[in-house]
């Protein structure tokens, strides 16, 4: 879209699936097309980097089971999920673990946390000492607890038994 009004800037953004494309009026076709594959690389490059990867997730679980459990825990499926409350879900029954699609974007360390959290369930249901003790072989687990503890304190949600 050429705007009289406009003079220097581009932008764009997606309408509905299609690439919306501001531009002076003064621009060529040829800039205008340019500019138009410039910004469709950079929209998609946002948009991946905002999915997490459901694969990077089962890596980094297959990973922390063999450094933390011995690898002798089994999952039907892990994956990232829209969840408003919980940091993450784990099924004892089915296998099914869920993490906050909120959590791809914390530290490395911090959802390696809660990957263990929710991988120790697959042991034990519930949140008793038993749990906490295969919680605890994660080396940052009471520091990660108290950032995602202040994160929930911050938003108005803490729910203390949770992490």
């Amino acid at each position: 879209m050429a705007s009289p009004r406009r003079r220097r800037t581009v932008s764009a953004r997606l309408v509905e699936g299609v690439l919306e494309l501001r531009v002076p009026a003064w621009m060529s076709q040829r800039e205008r097309d340019e500019w138009a594959e410039k910004m469709r690389r950079r929209i998609e490059r946002q948009i991946r980097r905002a999915k997490p990867a459901d694969a990077d997730l089962s890596r980094r679980a297959q990973g922390l089971n063999r450094r933390f459990f011995e690898g002798r825990l089994r999952w039907t499926s892990i994956s990232f999920a829209e969840q408003e409350r919980r940091w993450g879900s784990c099924s004892y029954v089915s296998g099914v673990i869920r993490i906050s699609s909120r959590a791809a974007r914390l530290p490395a360390w911090v959802l390696d946390y809660i990957v263990v959290h929710e991988l120790a369930h697959l042991e034990r249901a519930e949140h008793g000492p038993k749990f906490w003790e295969l919680v605890a072989a994660y080396p940052l687990a009471e520091r990660a607890r108290g950032y995602l503890m202040a994160l929930d304190h911050a938003a108005g949600e803490l729910g203390v038994e949770d992490y």
